[in-house]
């Protein structure tokens, strides 16, 4: 009896592992999502620069 408990509570404790990685995976996904965004804006004015350019050449 008492193995099986230990094997439960090995196998509830992985679980709880599992989730908490992909958590951590769900964060910096969304802060590399966050920081791609950002960058973005700042380059705006660049691109939209270069792609007048480009389409004024065409």
């Amino acid at each position: 009896m008492l193995y099986l408990t230990m094997i439960a509570q090995s196998a509830k404790q992985r679980t709880a592992e599992r989730g908490a990685g992909l958590a951590e995976y769900a964060l910096l996904l969304a802060l590399i999502a966050v920081l791609c965004i950002g960058a973005l804006g700042a380059l705006q004015v660049g691109i939209d620069g270069t792609l007048r350019g480009v389409a004024g050449s065409l």
